[in-house]
């Protein structure tokens, strides 16, 4: 399988997630499932996981566009985040690597 961790997610929410309960989130692939996830960011960033959790967004609904070639229909990209929580005293350093 190719890479399992895309990138961090790095939004408001998550950064307040991340200071208050320890929980980190990242967008991972569609087949990966919470084993490998798991995995995974502790090879990635040496830390022991305790929890993951998962969920899927898009591909549901589509989007229709009016173009100069007419209307046009496309399909919402599917995607994948996994919400980790790491053991207490154990942090991951997202900004480090910028």
């Amino acid at each position: 399988m190719n890479q399992i961790i895309k990138k961090p997610i790095i939004t408001e929410k998550a950064t307040l997630d991340s200071e208050e309960n320890n929980r980190f989130a990242f967008v991972v692939d569609r087949r990966a499932n919470k084993i490998e996830i798991k995995k995974a960011v502790e090879n990635m960033y040496g830390v022991t996981i305790e929890k993951v959790r998962t969920m899927t967004y898009g591909g549901g609904k589509s989007s229709v566009k009016y173009t100069n070639k007419g209307i046009v229909e496309q399909r919402n990209s599917v995607w994948k985040k996994a919400i980790v929580t790491v053991a207490d005293g154990e942090t991951i350093d997202l900004f480090n690597n910028i």
